[in-house]
């Protein structure tokens, strides 16, 4: 099983992925994900002791001190604790109070799909695919309802090969929420995307994918598969401690990944963390 890549806060990673000759047509396109907020359905819930508006609204401070140019703040779902309304309108008006950037998401196992999409109709919020420059961002539903593992309806499987077949011309990320491989974590590796391999059939026929990105894990993972970035990002509240097979709460702080999609098909990537808070998280906790 492959280790975790360890990774430096605010320190970029050069991933070349199958680069074709296409000429820099200026600035990068600059995507920024964060995942599994586990909002409660009043402000100031807690998660393992750890109030989880706190921590997300620590994150986003941190995105407004660093970035520039964002042309997409993107979600990868776990957005609520519990699929509560009330969480969504809060996140999204929390956001919009501090960033103008366009908004994508998309759900987790933890979220309500029929309350966001009820929620995003009346709202400037992508949830299916945005594209800019030469690159198109897909976004997928691994969520199955009462359950914590993932799977790809054969709908949202088709909308993905539909996608890249239509768009040749675009390089593509994929997101979605569960993670696709295992991570190196027993516990959480149980809960992955049940067929991933309807996935990768879909992706390896693209060469045009260059990054395949999710969020569940609760930690900053990135490996390569037959040239393609896998990677996930930290979590904006508690974080899991990567390589055990056993449930451990990490004490690594909360954070987000940034990405810069260049116009010849290659990626920087990079984790950004807030600085050290005593935040009060039940470290003991076996479980949550």
């Amino acid at each position: 099983m492959q280790k975790n890549s360890p990774e430096q806060t605010s320190s970029p990673e050069q991933t070349n992925l199958r680069p074709s000759p296409r000429g820099d047509a200026g600035r990068p396109v600059r995507l920024v994900q964060f995942t599994d907020c586990h909002l409660g359905a009043v402000p100031g819930e807690t998660l393992l002791n750890l109030n989880t508006d706190e921590s997300f609204f620590d994150v986003l401070q941190l995105i407004e001190a660093r970035e520039q140019d964002v042309s997409f703040l993107l979600c990868t779902g776990d957005i609520a604790s519990a699929g509560n309304p009330a969480c969504y309108d809060r996140f999204y008006n929390t956001i919009k109070a501090q960033f103008p950037y366009p908004l994508a998401w998309l759900p987790g196992n933890h979220d309500s799909s029929v309350n966001m999409d009820a929620f995003a109709q009346d709202k400037a919020i992508y949830s299916q695919c945005v594209s800019s420059g030469p690159w198109q961002i897909i976004l997928l539903d691994s969520a199955v309802s009462g359950q914590v593992h993932g799977n790809l309806a054969e709908a949202e499987l088709a909308r993905l090969d539909d996608l890249l077949a239509s768009n040749p011309e675009l390089y593509a990320v994929v997101m979605l929420h569960h993670q696709p491989q295992p991570v190196g974590s027993r516990w959480i590796d149980q809960y992955t995307l049940r067929n991933a391999d309807a996935l990768f059939k879909i992706i390896d026929r693209y060469p045009q994918v260059k990054a395949v990105v999710w969020g569940h894990v609760h930690q900053a993972y990135k490996v390569e598969r037959k040239g393609v970035l896998f990677c996930s990002a930290p979590s904006t509240c508690i974080q899991f401690k990567p390589d055990l097979d056993e449930f451990i709460v990490d004490d690594t702080m909360p954070g987000y990944r940034w990405f810069d999609l260049h116009a010849d098909g290659s990626i920087d990537t990079g984790v950004e963390r807030i600085p050290q808070k005593n935040y009060p998280i039940d470290y003991s906790s076996n479980g949550y």
